[in-house]
């Protein structure tokens, strides 16, 4: 099985730091989210694990070995970060057909993999007049030529349409399912909730968290309170929570404390709650809290 150990990965240019002392794991058979804001090192950490960029210190192991030290690196590692990668004047067939040929694959992957893209009816058309969400899927189809157990995908959603979107999780849900480690870079976080089994965040190249979606949701969930003694029972809550706030004139969102906890320090106190409901966050909610964004101009 070929996962991705990522180990105190560090990259500057200059006095600027990209990646800094960033260590986290991706498993085989999970889709695992990688998020940040604009800037957060993401593309820069995806391009260091196959050697397009040189790392200033630590290191990318994909099954226990660097990517340099694989001999056919794109049986192992199937990659896709720009969109446009092709010669306009080359058909879908003619793109395949070459970059098989380069990896010494047999021609008939090239037909399996347009008819598994969806591409098999514009196979002859001429790139340039692909869109967006068609050259997605032939940078995938180029990705998949050597039946890699591992693909790294910067915003392999940009472009699709709905019915695109729908496609392609179902398509990496079967391909995780087979035990294939899927890395995705994303903006698109109500897909990506949609498909994660895992993330990782970071924020000015440095890790904020890393875990199971659920895991990493049940830490961040809420707990609304309805009172009429909001205000008494925010003070009491506020010194044990993570985060109290008002939600309305007789309501608290609390973080950090679960219900039978806020109940009995309630009782301690004599205060009346007349409900306890518990709030899952959102992933886009869960990324604002870790990243700080929510409170960002």
């Amino acid at each position: 099985m070929s996962g991705i150990e990522v180990r105190n990965l560090t990259k500057r240019y200059g006095p600027v730091t990209a990646v800094d002392d960033l260590s986290f794991t991706v498993r085989p058979g999970a889709i695992t989210a990688f998020l940040g804001p604009n800037g957060a090192g993401k593309t820069t950490t995806m391009r260091m694990m196959i050697d397009h960029v040189a790392p200033t210190s630590g290191s990318v192991t994909i099954g226990g070995r660097r990517y340099r030290d694989i001999l056919r690196p794109t049986t192992v590692v199937g990659a896709v970060f720009d969109a446009a990668s092709f010669h306009p004047f080359h058909s879908a067939r003619d793109h395949l057909g070459i970059y098989a040929a380069m990896g010494g694959y047999p021609s008939g992957r090239v037909d399996e993999l347009l008819e598994l893209l969806g591409l098999a009816e514009a196979a002859g058309r001429r790139t340039g007049g692909f869109s967006t969400g068609m050259r997605q899927r032939l940078n995938l189809a180029t990705a998949l030529l050597g039946d890699p157990r591992v693909l790294l995908l910067d915003e392999p959603s940009n472009g699709l349409d709905p019915e695109g979107m729908a496609w392609l999780r179902s398509f990496l849900r079967d391909l995780a399912d087979a035990g294939r480690t899927i890395l995705i870079s994303s903006h698109v976080l109500s897909e990506v909730q949609q498909v994660a089994d895992d993330v990782v965040v970071i924020r000015e190249g440095r890790l904020l968290a890393a875990g199971s979606l659920r895991d990493l949701s049940s830490t961040s969930q809420a707990v609304l309170v309805r009172t009429p003694d909001a205000t008494e029972l925010g003070q009491i809550l506020a010194p044990a929570a993570y985060l109290v706030e008002a939600n309305g004139p007789q309501e608290l969102r609390v973080r950090g404390l679960d219900p039978s906890r806020i109940a009995d320090l309630a009782a301690a106190r004599g205060l009346r709650i007349h409900g306890l409901t518990a709030e899952h966050p959102s992933l886009e909610q869960l990324f604002l809290d870790l990243t700080g964004e929510r409170t960002r101009p």
